[in-house]
């Protein structure tokens, strides 16, 4: 047991209370991870730091994270050359006339953005910008219309291509398409969840489409509008499962094929336009890398020490019940998923209890839909919360206000991660 082995006892006061403490005294996550990590190599163990450095350095050379920076991007330049309002009108013109129909529409938008740019705080400032303004002319509350584009937001984590998916893919070596193929109908049943909610709620309050139903006209002309739109998902998902290119090679697709259909189809961004969104993308994606680089050595700290294989044993001496298990490593995972942001969590935590749950029979893919789906739910769950910020600042709605809306909406993604952990046949089902 851990708490018996008095190095261990060390090693977890060290590493994880220095990384806590410095997240309280609001150091960034990236460098918390570094430092902490340091700390232990220095206290606990004999090897040289020049063994952190080196698997820092390590943690950011692969080949598939390429897809992280390069899907990033091309969220951004979907949101900023008209690829994004496209998509909405199209569900507009063929959802807009229902009951709580532009609630409906958010949400399938966000599904579709969420396809391309794997991002859900790109989601959530794309589509929350012009739908959350949209919805509140028709009457929806604007706390809840916030709400709803902070959650239907962290589908895009789940729905391929994921960012999270490619970084969870990389930590444990498992198959990136795979993957992908096992998040198709987690992330659809927590679109159509939110639907759900949606519909409950936009009859309790009244709030109504258009009344009219569509007509044929409107819908063409949407649709052929947003034809360009439309189809970058299949041509990137299509080329992706047809084996013509692999995720990475995927990612740069997506932002040759943004870039092209915004500046010479749509013609909504200009030399100007493309460089803000190649910079904008440089800084997050230094930030991310430099913490992926910290998250890995902290990561192969922990195996070298061999902590999964302890926490194993510890899990195993609570209960053999795999049912008993997987709910207490999703009550720890929400818990994470509150005050750290999924990338470093995925890299922390995917090593370390990956090896727990293949003692009771879990698939390492279903596993990582499980992982992202929860730590996608800390999206919407403060502190951290990040789509709540996201949302506050493309809406001006207060967090608390937001809070007091988006209940029901988490209780609908809580429904569909108990039926992903539960049952494997919703991420297996596809992988034959």
């Amino acid at each position: 047991m851990i708490i018996e082995d008095l190095k261990l006892q060390k090693i977890f006061h060290t590493l994880f209370g220095s990384f806590f403490i410095l997240l309280l005294l609001s150091v960034p996550v990236g460098h918390a991870i570094g430092i902490s990590g340091l700390l232990s190599f220095l206290l606990c163990t004999d090897y040289s730091p020049m063994v952190f450095i080196k698997s820092s350095l390590s943690g950011t050379d692969s080949f598939t994270l390429l897809a992280v920076p390069f899907f990033m991007l091309a969220g951004n330049l979907m949101a900023t050359g008209g690829i994004a309002k496209r998509i909405v009108n199209f569900a507009d013109s063929l959802l807009g006339w229902m009951t709580g129909g532009l609630s409906i529409v958010t949400t399938i938008a966000c599904m579709f953005f969420g396809a391309v740019s794997g991002s859900a705080v790109a989601t959530t400032s794309a589509i929350g910008s012009f739908m959350i303004p949209e919805m509140e002319k028709k009457g929806y509350d604007k706390d809840f219309s916030a709400a709803l584009a902070a959650a239907a937001g962290s589908v895009g984590v789940i729905i391929p291509p994921s960012v999270p998916l490619v970084i969870y893919g990389v930590a444990v070596n498992a198959s990136v398409k795979d993957l992908f193929t096992a998040g198709i109908l987690p992330g659809i049943m927590m679109g159509i969840a939110m639907i759900i909610v949606c519909v409950i709620t936009s009859k309790k309050h009244g709030w109504k489409g258009d009344a009219k139903r569509p007509e044929l006209k409107k819908v063409w002309k949407a649709f052929r509008e947003g034809f360009w739109a439309l189809l970058m998902p299949v041509i990137i998902l299509g080329g992706i499962y047809k084996g013509i290119f692999t995720p990475t090679e995927a990612s740069v697709v997506s932002v040759v094929y943004c870039i092209f259909v915004s500046m010479f189809v749509y013609k909504e961004m200009d030399l100007k336009g493309l460089y803000k969104g190649f910079l904008g993308i440089v800084n997050l994606c230094g930030i991310t890398l430099f913490m992926m680089g910290f998250a890995n050595a902290f990561s192969y700290f922990l195996t070298i020490e061999q902590i999964p294989n302890r926490l194993t044993e510890l899990f195993l001496g609570i209960s053999h019940n795999k049912f008993v298990i997987l709910l207490m490593i999703n009550i720890l995972l929400l818990i994470v998923g509150c005050v750290i942001d999924n990338i470093p969590a995925t890299i922390i935590l995917a090593p370390i209890l990956l090896p727990v749950v293949e003692a009771i029979g879990m698939s390492p893919i279903t596993f990582g839909v499980m992982l992202t789906m929860n730590l996608a739910i800390g999206f919407i769950t403060p502190p951290y919360g990040i789509n709540l910020f996201m949302a506050t600042a493309v809406s001006g709605v207060p967090m608390d206000a937001m809070m007091k809306r988006i209940g029901g909406l988490l209780v609908s993604l809580l429904v569909v991660l108990m039926l992903i952990t539960y049952v494997p046949w919703f991420t297996m089902g596809f992988l034959g």
